[in-house]
């Protein structure tokens, strides 16, 4: 595909209802990160805004083509997430929709979102952002939308006192560091065991809010 996917940290995971306090309750996410390398700036971007409780069946269906096309970037199944009621999903939605602890951001065209970006307070660690579950639809991959949903996290990480950002990218996804090193992330050097495939690594790559 034309971004490859691009995991999270494993001290964040996507929230299921309300802003969590710690680590997230809501399915251990593995979040996908997609290589937007910006190659047709003549594009128009649709805007990025924070998510509403009205979006919950528009995010859900963003969230079921994220799990089909990256499997192995998430610790939640297609399955599993299929089988969650609309009224739990819809908690979850309505959780990232206000507050400063965790949140979603996403573009939408047409009534369909198109992009999608998470952002949750690293447990433990002041100060940071953890970005989480960054998807691009096929056809906007290579568009300039990832810098948009990123910038968009960074907006509200720092509104909430939080000047630094943290990802992990899976060790190889050469593709997908080299678009967040065009976003400004740095590799840190640390190294951590991907959760669900104990023989892969994951980088982290940080950069200011």
């Amino acid at each position: 595909m034309a971004d490859v996917p691009a995991s999270t940290p494993q001290t964040a995971a996507e929230p299921e209802s309300a802003p969590p306090t710690g680590r997230e309750s809501a399915p251990p996410e593995r979040s996908v990160g997609t290589a937007d390398s910006g190659l047709r700036p003549s594009l128009d971007l649709p805007p990025v805004r924070r998510v509403r409780p009205a979006d919950a069946a528009r995010v859900r269906a963003i969230r079921l083509e994220m799990l089909a096309d990256s499997p192995l970037a998430f610790l939640e199944t297609l399955a599993d997430a299929a089988a969650r009621s609309h009224a739990e999903f819809a908690a979850r939605i309505a959780g990232m929709s206000i507050g400063l602890r965790t949140a979603a951001f996403v573009a939408e065209v047409d009534g369909r979102v198109v992009g999608h970006a998470g952002g949750q307070a690293a447990p433990g660690q002041s100060g940071i952002t953890v970005v989480f579950a960054v998807y691009l639809t096929p056809a906007w991959r290579g568009s300039g939308l990832l810098a948009a949903l990123v910038e968009a996290v960074a907006d509200w990480s720092r509104a909430a006192g939080r000047p630094e950002l943290l990802l992990e990218v899976v060790v190889g996804n050469d593709r997908a560091v080299r678009a967040y090193e065009r976003l400004g992330f740095v590799d840190t050097g640390v190294r951590v065991v991907h959760p669900t495939v104990p023989v892969l690594r994951e980088l982290q790559m940080r950069r200011s809010a």
